[in-house]
């Protein structure tokens, strides 16, 4: 391209060019952040060795109380070791190439971008396997949570099931009548249901519920350590709605799915296509509910 010249204009008709400088800085795409890890149990991943591999994870057992009058029998019960298995069956993996040539004419570092990026993808495409996982594995509490036929309204009307809040007291209750704990509940929601918990007719972000004006709720950082009705609010992208729409909100407590990465394996070696590099990256998971009465899924239409 050349600077444009006056009519009649002749010196240097061909040699007068606008350079086109190419900056050496990339713009990064925004990331998503992970939750996955902070709301499943991975306590055995120790004991995994490879794709394929399964541990065995055994149920505390349930004493039954029976009746006693002097001279009554006591029968022992049969303990009931309940097992559950925990497989490795879930591989993802990245690969991309990088000519000699592109890598070192290249004003840009490409390779060092993708490298950082490999582990960026295998993360988040392992936090959207185990969201959508829990998601689809819940317990539906069909008259409390609503159903994927069935959602539930979330709004301020009085047509309108729940407000935001009285949503995560009835997900409280549900764990409470399981007797999960208290400590390590969590809620993970969408940010359109974000959105509605702060809304002016929401009582969430007043200085009487968050008990102050810096909270983290109020600040919106992510994730938040404030305490909705005893869960730990998580916000997540990778939180996908239902077969049929809805949108979904997770309640549920740490110890309600046990995940496990066997391989995490990052290699660079020689395309022998072509002259070049190939990086490839892997990641072999697991992941199972083995309490169900502590993971719920509630189905919701933002009205």
């Amino acid at each position: 391209m050349t600077f444009p010249a006056d009519a009649g204009w002749g010196n240097l008709p061909f040699g007068n060019w606008d350079p086109v400088i190419y900056s050496k800085e990339m713009i990064d795409f925004f990331r998503r952040v992970s939750v996955a890890d902070e709301i499943t149990n991975n306590k055995y991943e120790g004991e995994i060795s490879g794709g394929g591999s399964s541990v065995i994870i055994l149920k505390e057992p349930e004493l039954a109380v029976s009746d006693y009058a002097r001279g009554t029998e006591v029968i022992p019960q049969d303990i009931n070791d309940e097992a559950l298995t925990l497989v490795i069956d879930q591989a993802k993996y990245v690969a991309f190439n990088i000519d000699d040539i592109e890598r070192k004419m290249s004003h840009v570092d490409f390779f060092g971008k993708m490298v950082a990026q490999t582990a960026y993808a295998l993360k988040n495409n392992y936090d959207s396997n185990i969201l959508t996982y829990m998601a689809d594995n819940g317990t539906v509490s069909a008259t409390v949570l609503g159903s994927n036929g069935s959602p539930v309204t979330i709004g301020f009307d009085a047509a309108d099931t729940y407000t935001p809040l009285d949503l995560f007291a009835a997900g409280s209750r549900l764990l409470n009548e399981n007797d999960v704990p208290f400590e390590n509940r969590f809620a993970v929601v969408t940010p359109a249901f974000i959105e509605y918990l702060y809304k002016e007719d929401s009582k969430l972000i007043e200085t009487s519920v968050t008990g102050d004006r810096e909270s983290e709720i109020r600040l919106t950082k992510q994730p938040t350590t404030k305490i909705i009705h005893g869960f730990k609010l998580y916000m997540s992208n990778n939180l996908t709605a239902s077969a049929g729409g809805s949108t979904r909100v997770l309640f549920g407590h740490t110890s309600a799915v046990a995940t496990a990465n066997a391989l995490t394996k990052t290699e660079q070696v020689r395309n022998p296509k072509s002259f070049g590099d190939m990086y490839r990256g892997l990641l072999v998971f697991g992941r199972k509910i083995i309490r169900p009465e502590a993971l719920f899924t509630a189905n919701v239409t933002l009205s």
